[in-house]
């Protein structure tokens, strides 16, 4: 085939946590096959000037809900914008498979299990490569509905066959939600029965802690206590201590995290950097009692069955009805398709995330929810470049080296992107190339859908999917099975 594609003169992060260095970057395909020098290259190659930009591997962001957005946004519009080439979808315990309950955004398919959403998600090619973990509550929905209570032993021979059969189509693991229903019914035995059959493909456990907020120290302890018992590394999804009263225990909680890996046991994190978290509404309150804290704190972003409140806080809404709080929360959620409504919970600290970017296992994941009818939750469209931009450039949390390793080695290497995650011949040329005096993130809490500015080009696997402000829709990514090569 011969060079396709030349990138002169670009300060290369080769996502190692390496010191940077001067050179070009030579494409065939969808490898790379020059870095450094590469002299000259044949007249058919597209050749770009970098004029000293950096250019990093393509960011992988490492949790996601994008399950329904393969489908219904192909595209992907609002992560290639932020240099994302590669995502981790079936987080939280949802996962578009085994089918038979419904994902966070309420889809259902009728394709069955891993190797039937793959053939059907390439009927209409996407933007990025994704990988998947399968989902416990999507799992234990399926054999036991939302009931309450442990699984019968024919259950869980049931559940432990579908964890299995998805390792065998290439899962990366497992996934719990355990603050949603109907996770949050299982008890700790349980999980480990279904993590050990993660256990002979060299899976990972990734966990919506049981309680990220009063109880977080002892979830962390259930975390390692269920991946060293299944003999697997831990992924803590979205590290936080939510509620102010909270607010400063992510020390203590990291801590917990290097002793267990002084003992041996693999643990790493993720984390997106806003103040602010989004969920389903419905799962953070119980109607009898409603968390007048809490509410206090919410803005609706999505809310099909009131589109007038989307984008305003609830205690905005519950002024202009005449309501108190707790009556507005009810109102919301009652109402006809209330079930739906997606919040925003400003429960987080600034200073949290800074202590927890700074822990060398901490990657980042935008845990954005792609509902884009209502107001979304401004990670959605701005998490990569937030993290330059503030915690890089402005606030030094980071320096760019260690910034980008984050969001591309040590990503690809937990979640078994194999040959992605660095810029090395015979790599996957999935690649980002951006300014770094002037790459930040545009989207806010009131106006959430502005793609960033400063990246001026990505590559899906050696093909150009965004070139300075232009989506191509080229639709490169693929479906990465675990560790494959």
């Amino acid at each position: 085939m011969g060079i396709n594609l030349a990138i002169r003169n670009a300060v290369i992060f080769d996502g190692t946590g390496a010191p940077s260095f001067t050179g070009d970057i030579a494409v065939e395909g969808d490898r790379i096959v020059g870095v450094g020098a590469i002299g000259a290259v044949p007249s058919s190659a597209l050749e770009i000037d970098a004029g000293g930009q950096a250019l990093s591997p393509g960011f992988v962001d490492v949790h996601t809900h994008d399950d329904t957005a393969l489908l219904v946004h192909p595209g992907l519009e609002f992560k290639l914008a932020q240099g994302c080439t590669s995502l981790v979808i079936g987080n939280c315990g949802f996962s578009a498979f085994p089918t038979g309950a419904a994902l966070m955004l309420g889809g259902r398919g009728d394709w069955g299990d891993l190797d039937g959403f793959v053939a059907h998600v390439a009927d209409n090619p996407v933007a990025c490569n994704w990988v998947t973990l399968v989902g416990h509550n999507t799992v234990r929905a399926v054999v036991r509905g939302e009931q309450k209570g442990a699984p019968t032993d024919a259950e869980l021979t049931t559940m432990r066959a579908q964890v299995r059969v998805a390792m065998e189509q290439g899962a990366c693991g497992l996934s719990t939600g355990l603050i949603y229903t109907p996770g949050r019914y299982s008890q700790t035995a349980e999980i480990i029965e279904l993590a050990r059959e993660v256990t002979p493909f060299g899976g990972i456990y990734a966990t919506h802690m049981r309680n990220e907020g009063d109880r977080l120290l002892e979830s962390v302890d259930e975390a390692l206590t269920i991946a060293g018992a299944a003999g697997i590394a831990l992924q803590i999804s979205h590290h936080k201590a939510a509620g102010r009263v909270n607010w400063g225990k992510v020390g203590e909680s990291l801590a917990k995290v290097d002793a267990a890996i002084a003992a041996g046991q693999e643990v790493t994190l993720d984390v997106y950097p806003y103040v602010a978290g989004s969920g389903p509404m419905i799962q953070y309150f119980d109607l009898d009692r409603v968390d007048l804290d809490l509410a206090s704190n919410i803005r609706i972003a999505s809310c099909p069955a009131f589109r007038a409140y989307e984008g305003k806080m609830l205690v905005d809404i519950a002024a202009a009805a005449g309501l108190d709080l707790a009556d507005a929360v009810r109102h919301v959620l009652t109402a006809p398709g209330g079930e739906q409504t997606i919040c925003i919970q400003f429960i987080i600290d600034e200073a949290d995330i800074e202590t927890n970017l700074r822990h060398p296992q901490m990657m980042v994941g935008s845990d954005g929810i792609p509902d884009l009818k209502g107001v979304p939750h401004p990670r959605l469209f701005g998490t990569f470049p937030r993290i330059l931009a503030r915690y890089v450039r402005e606030r030094n949390v980071l320096d760019l080296s260690e910034a980008i390793r984050r969001m591309t080695s040590l990503a690809c290497d937990r979640f078994g992107l194999n040959g992605r995650g660095r810029i090395a011949v015979g790599g996957y040329a999935d690649l980002v190339l951006f300014d770094p005096d002037q790459v930040h993130d545009v989207a806010t809490f009131d106006d959430p859908k502005q793609e960033p500015k400063g990246i001026s080009l990505v590559t899906v696997n050696g093909q150009i999917a965004l070139e300075n402000g232009r989506h191509t829709g080229v639709g490169a990514g693929r479906f990465v099975p675990y560790r494959a090569e």
